[in-house]
């Protein structure tokens, strides 16, 4: 599913407003992308959960295998690793926020209780496991987080503890198939264009379509890529609702009084709650993507051969 963070905003136009201490200056009207915004309420709607578990069984993990999770957050998908490994399996989680160890491991407890789990605190860029320790590495919803060169530096880690012959499978939001209907289909892609060339994570957002060449040049082979769009139809979930009006009316404010026509493209969103918001109309409807890329880390010969 799309994680929303670090949503783009348009920066307040010159005059007399002074901006807070330590902000940056930037141009009149160029989106930055600051803040922080999570929302569970839209991994759990129905087509995400659906889509989440439907990528995992992409993969090809197999029974009897022994899988991490490196970025695990929470634990959504901790019991459905479980259920792909079997009792002969194994599953480890890493997460560099303890708090998220501890829910992780409460909500493998819950919905797993016959299938123990090793959660541990660690970063993706700093794996505390030796080398080919695992069958295969789930990352999900982590990489958009890191710039180009952490990006490398994970991948590497997550190759370096896949035994050869082993898979590499990370998925990241699709920022190009956002969409909000009615009302300006583009204004979330050309918000994060705009931010793009000012705002590392507004590229690191748009990456997500190049993971395969990433995988490739961090050595994995038979790489391949599917992205997935997942789409809410009026009337939409109560969790997608609240999720996307919130996030629109966030963007809406940010937008006021900043020129460059975002005002106007934003302003049917301001309101989260109104009865007329373009969501809660017959003909309401989001998009987002989520991008899948899975590669083989590869068997001394495979790499004697290239």
């Amino acid at each position: 599913m799309l994680s929303v963070d670090h949503l783009p905003r348009p920066a307040q136009p010159s005059g007399p407003a002074t901006a807070p201490a330590g902000t940056p200056p930037v141009t009149p009207s160029e989106p930055r992308v600051e803040g922080h915004v999570t929302g569970p309420d839209q991994a759990r709607t129905t087509a995400g959960l659906e889509s989440r578990q439907s990528a995992l069984e992409q993969v090809g993990i197999a029974s009897g295998w022994h899988v991490l999770d490196a970025g695990c957050g929470s634990g959504d998908f901790l019991p459905w690793l479980a259920e792909l490994v079997g009792p002969q399996g194994s599953v480890s989680a890493v997460d560099r926020v303890a708090e998220n160890t501890v829910r992780a491991a409460a909500h493998m407890r819950q919905h797993a209780p016959g299938h123990a789990v090793d959660v541990r605190r660690a970063d993706v860029l700093d794996l505390p496991h030796a080398d080919d320790s695992f069958d295969a590495v789930w990352c999900a919803d982590v990489l958009q987080h890191l710039d180009d060169g952490q990006l490398t530096r994970a991948l590497r880690e997550l190759s370096r503890v896949v035994r050869p012959g082993g898979l590499v499978a990370v998925q990241v939001p699709d920022a190009a198939s956002v969409t909000v209907r009615p009302g300006d289909p583009f204004v979330f892609l050309d918000f994060l264009r705009a931010a793009a060339p000012s705002c590392a994570y507004a590229r690191q957002l748009l990456r997500g379509r190049d993971l395969h060449r990433w995988l490739r040049e961090t050595g994995l082979a038979s790489v391949h890529q599917h992205t997935t769009v997942i789409e809410h139809l009026a009337p939409l979930e109560p969790a997608a609702l609240r999720f996307w009006t919130r996030i629109c009316s966030r963007l809406a404010r940010q937008a006021r009084g900043t020129g460059g026509g975002w005002d106007h493209r934003w302003a049917p969103f301001a309101d989260a709650d109104a009865a007329d918001h373009p969501l809660r109309s017959r003909h309401g409807y989001v998009s987002e993507g989520t991008t899948l890329a899975i590669g083989t880390v590869p068997r001394a010969a495979d790499v004697r051969l290239t």
